[in-house]
C-alpha cells in the first residue's frame, strides 16, 4: 500500500476517536472506489457528488473543499461540463482506488501477511516535516506502529517496497531502515504487542462497527447509494484502525470474523439498488 493511499485515505494519520467520525473525503474515496474507479470514465458532476453526502449529513461546503483539495493532491482533475464542473479520477488517483481495493475487498483483511515481524526505523530532518508526516501515515495504513524509540513494528511480512513506493523516491538515502524478525525463546511477543497496540482500542472499533451496521435502521432512511458509501467508508476506517495483529495475542472472542461477514453481508445487500441508483443520477 502506497503512501500515496495513506495519505489520501488515512487524511491525517492521526489516531481518531471512531470508526464512525465520517471525514468527507473518506466518503468521496469510498464513492469513487465503488461506483467509477475501472467502472465509469465520464466526468461526473458536482451536484452529483454534493447530492451523495449531503444524504450523509455533509454539508455541500465540505464536499467542495474537499474536491478541490483532491484535485490538488492529484487524486481528481476537473472538468467543464456545460455550466457545471465535473470531477474525474487521474491515473494517480485510479491507482490510489485499486491499491485500496485490494484490501477493502479482500478474502482475510485482518490476517497477518506471512510470519513473523517487520521492523523500521527512519530518519528524516525536521526541515521535511511534510514528508516525515507521509512516511508516518503510509507506515500507520501497512499495519506499523511505535514500539519503542523510533522503532516501528508491524505484524507479518510486509511487503515494504510497496507500502512506501510512492515515498521512496523523495527520502533521503538511507533514510529509511528495515528488518525481519521472530520471536525468540524466552523473550514472548504479547507484552510487546500491548506496548505497540491500544488492543482495546481496536477491539471497540470492531464493536463499534458492528453494533452500528447490525441495526436494521442502520440505513433505513438513506438512499442505498448513499448507505453504501457510508459502509464502505467506515470498513476503511477500520481497516485504518486494525493493524491485522495475530489472533494468539487477541483472545478467543477477538470480534474481526464479525466485522468481516458483517461487513460481506451488508455490501452485497446494498449492491443492487446502489447502483440502480448511480445509474439514475449520471443517467
Amino acid at each position: 500500500m502506497s503512501t500515496s493511499v495513506a495519505a489520501s485515505v488515512l487524511g491525517d494519520g492521526t489516531g481518531e476517536s471512531s470508526v464512525l467520525a465520517r471525514k468527507p473525503r473518506r466518503l468521496l474515496l469510498a464513492f469513487f472506489g465503488e461506483y467509477v474507479c475501472d467502472r465509469y470514465f465520464e466526468p461526473l458532476r458536482a451536484s452529483v457528488l454534493i447530492g451523495v453526502l449531503e444524504g450523509a449529513g455533509v454539508a455541500a461546503s465540505a464536499v467542495r473543499t474537499n474536491l478541490d483539495r483532491m484535485v490538488h493532491s492529484g487524486v481528481l482533475e476537473r472538468r467543464r461540463l456545460g455550466r457545471e464542473i465535473g470531477f474525474e479520477l487521474t491515473e494517480h488517483g485510479s491507482e490510489v482506488l485499486r491499491e485500496a481495493s485490494g484490501r477493502v475487498n479482500g478474502p482475510a483483511p485482518f490476517e497477518p501477511q506471512g510470519d513473523g515481524w517487520t521492523l523500521v526505523t527512519f530518519s528524516v530532518p525536521e526541515h521535511l516535516r511534510d514528508l516525515r508526516h507521509r512516511l508516518r501515515a503510509a507506515l500507520t495504513w501497512a499495519g506499523f506502529a511505535v514500539l519503542r524509540d523510533g522503532l516501528w513494528i508491524a505484524p507479518g511480512a510486509v511487503d515494504l517496497a510497496a507500502a512506501l513506493g510512492a515515498i521512496i523516491p523523495d527520502l533521503p538515502p538511507a533514510a529509511v531502515n528495515a528488518f525481519a524478525a521472530s520471536e525468540l525463546d524466552g523473550f514472548p511477543m504479547a507484552d510487546a504487542v500491548r506496548v505497540a497496540w491500544d488492543v482495546e482500542r481496536i477491539r471497540g472499533a470492531h464493536h463499534e462497527f458492528i453494533e452500528h451496521w447490525e441495526r436494521e435502521d442502520a440505513a433505513s432512511e438513506l438512499p442505498p447509494l448513499t448507505a453504501r458509501t457510508l459502509l464502505v467508508a467506515d470498513w476503511l476506517a477500520l481497516l485504518r484502525a486494525d493493524p491485522r495483529l495475530p489472533r494468539q495475542y487477541m483472545g478467543d472472542d477477538w470480534p474481526a470474523d464479525r466485522s468481516f461477514e458483517l461487513f460481506t453481508r451488508r455490501h452485497r445487500e446494498f449492491a443492487f439498488p446502489a447502483v440502480r441508483d448511480f445509474a439514475a443520477l449520471v443517467g
